[in-house]
């Protein structure tokens, strides 16, 4: 059966949609022609010049990567520029490029989720959880002779949709009252005389983006010279999405043997596993972050967890972080803590299409190489 890759692009948006992006990142597909055939697909966290080279030896036709080749101030893929370079490499050989980054930090399952499952963490929450997406309720009082004229209207204008629903709505049957004053032009009842009216109220909800929108169908639907109407926004909840996850090990054990775990449990480095806090604290409940995370440790220290795993922690925010009787820290390579979403990645599109030929490159992309050790 014939894959294309806007088929795979398919795919990986819905594991990673690309609403869930940073707004300052850039994901998707960097080259690539959507409606040619796909056979072979190599996953990466990084699209180097040797993942480039093992992608193009491999014949692949996609190389999936996490990290963005081309991010900020790109205004040039010329072919004697590095990553030009690159570009001009993977379009000759037919093979596409795409990228999952902030979109796949955040999806459930996403990077955390595959670093946490690489340590052997029992999720049970999100580190820092996006919130629902906004949304309006609107509450429109209508006569019944004209309650389903407008909520037609409203419903082409953009509301009624929840998720894979449309045309949602709520009638209830009332009593509307009102008293038309001098001045107005009353579409039912009469000037200074009390009107009671069998009205529907209705209730449906909207995008905040709709609402002008909404109330230009609304007015223009509704008999009446003023709609009675009210706009409320719903709380924002968390999603069960965002950076980072919080979990819990099989058993408690040492921040020693916690790190040793770590150290196992990840692909060797130069930077190796490094850990801050009493090596015999015991460690039960743990927070995550794969990629730098030194940003979340004010959320880290708010969530009463024993020991908090990521990379490119600094020296001042780490100590001060201590200082302030935080939990343990384990620091990681950036890279290494990234790289099991490789096999998650691959997994989502192996399911989805059994015919294509996955593959994870085991090259290492960590820029350090050397120690002071050897």
């Amino acid at each position: 059966m014939v894959t294309t890759l806007a088929e795979l692009i398919r795919v990986l948006d819905t594991a990673y949609p690309p609403k869930l992006a940073e707004s300052w990142d850039s994901v998707g597909l960097v080259c690539g022609d959507p409606s040619e055939e796909v056979s072979r697909v190599l996953f990466a966290v990084d699209a180097t010049a040797d993942v480039v080279d093992a992608a193009i030896a491999e014949r692949a036709q996609a190389l999936i990567v996490h990290h963005p080749l081309l991010l900020r101030g790109v205004d040039t893929v010329a072919a004697d520029t590095p990553k030009g370079a690159l570009v001009h490499r993977l379009i000759r050989s037919g093979c596409a490029l795409f990228s999952a980054h902030t979109n796949a930090d955040s999806a459930a399952p996403g990077v955390s989720d595959a670093l946490a499952n690489a340590l052997g963490l029992t999720v049970t929450g999100v580190l820092d959880p996006k919130p629902t997406d906004a949304i309006d309720s609107w509450v429109v009082q209508v006569p019944a002779t004209h309650a389903e004229a407008v909520l037609a209207a409203l419903f082409a204008a953009g509301a009624g949709g929840s998720g894979n629903y449309h045309d949602c709505a709520v009638h209830v049957p009332s009593v509307g009252q009102f008293r038309p004053m001098p001045g107005a032009n009353p579409a039912i009842g009469t000037i200074g005389a009390l009107q009671r009216v069998d009205e529907d109220r209705i209730e449906v909800v909207a995008p905040p983006a709709a609402r002008s929108a909404l109330l230009t169908a609304l007015r223009a639907a509704h008999p009446y010279e003023e709609p009675a109407y009210h706009v409320t926004e719903r709380a924002p909840f968390p999603s069960g999405v965002g950076i980072g996850r919080v979990g819990v090990l099989p058993q408690p054990q040492t921040l020693r043997a916690f790190t040793a775990r770590v150290r196992a449990a990840l692909p060797q480095t130069v930077w190796g596993v490094r850990a801050a806090g009493d090596p015999d604290r015991m460690i039960e409940n743990v927070a995550v972050c794969g990629g730098a995370g030194d940003s979340y440790l004010g959320k880290v220290a708010r969530l009463g967890v024993d020991a908090y795993v990521t990379s490119d922690l600094r020296h001042h925010p780490a100590d001060e972080h201590l200082r302030a009787g935080g939990p343990a820290l384990v620091d990681a390579a950036h890279w290494a803590t990234e790289f099991p979403w490789c096999a998650q990645a691959a997994d989502i599109v192996r399911r989805a299409f059994p015919a294509l030929e996955t593959h994870v490159s085991n090259l290492r992309t960590d820029p350090w190489t050397v120690t002071g050790a050897e």
